[in-house]
């Protein structure tokens, strides 16, 4: 697998628009995408924690939607969004060139015909204007804070990002943020000490961008973590205090 190059991200994302307008899903559809014999065996052990039907209804994910699966990581959202959005929905799988695993991507994408691979450094992961009913990124919205030489990951301007979700989501789209909940303070100095966020910074980070606040959960909600333990930290890793946060562009 080849990275893509930006222009045919923006062509990739363009196609979208054709789509026919979004059929309503039943919560009995968040259940088979779950259930789906394609999903990867190490996705499917992470459902315990993650509790993937309930962030489907939350999400609102429907049939014919086009998805953006930011910082996709494994893949674990992405084979869920491209069953829940069903054979005339698209899900993009984005994510930084140097974070993807093109080996255990092969089997993804050759399961998964909806789903596409974008591969672009975040500060220009662009997408075409209003082509995205939803944007989704778990566990990762504290990276736009984080930056590492090891992991080829350069600093990015929050604000800057933020702008392009805002032109990439579609008015009345949506996006949605679940992160490790952190403690106030200097943001990147924390996201760098715990890789934690404190979602008060997430909430004005996103009414900055022009977002407003369309719902928040308590589903992954943990009050034994008390916040101040890196989250790769044996004690805490998969039982991290979450919160989940679900934005509307006007």
């Amino acid at each position: 697998m080849k990275p893509v190059r930006l222009a045919a991200l923006i062509v990739l994302a363009s196609a979208s628009l054709l789509s026919a307008p979004p059929l309503l899903a039943k919560p009995s559809d968040y259940a088979a995408a779950v259930a789906d014999k394609a999903r990867g065996e190490k996705n499917r052990a992470l459902d315990v924690s993650r509790m993937p039907a309930e962030v489907l209804d939350f999400a609102g994910v429907t049939k014919g939607q086009t998805v953006v699966d930011y910082f996709t990581g494994s893949g674990y959202w992405a084979e869920m969004f491209s069953r829940a959005v069903g054979p005339r929905g698209v899900v993009y799988a984005a994510d930084p060139p140097s974070f993807a695993d093109a080996k255990a991507w092969e089997p993804i994408l050759a399961s998964h015909a909806n789903v596409r691979m974008l591969l672009a450094p975040i500060a220009q992961m662009k997408f075409a204007p209003r082509s995205a009913d939803l944007l989704f990124i778990n566990l990762n919205y504290h990276d736009l804070y984080w930056e590492s030489e090891k992991y080829k990951y350069p600093r990015v301007e929050v604000a800057g990002v933020l702008a392009d979700w805002f032109t990439a989501v579609k008015p009345g789209g949506s996006v949605v943020i679940i992160d490790h909940a952190g403690p106030a303070g200097d943001t990147r100095a924390l996201v760098e000490k715990l890789h934690r966020i404190d979602p008060a910074q997430v909430k004005a980070d996103m009414a900055a961008a022009g977002f407003v606040l369309d719902r928040e959960s308590d589903l992954l909600r943990r009050t034994t973590d008390n916040h101040e333990t890196n989250v790769f930290d044996p004690s805490v890793r998969g039982k991290t205090d979450r919160f989940m946060l679900k934005f509307r562009r006007p």
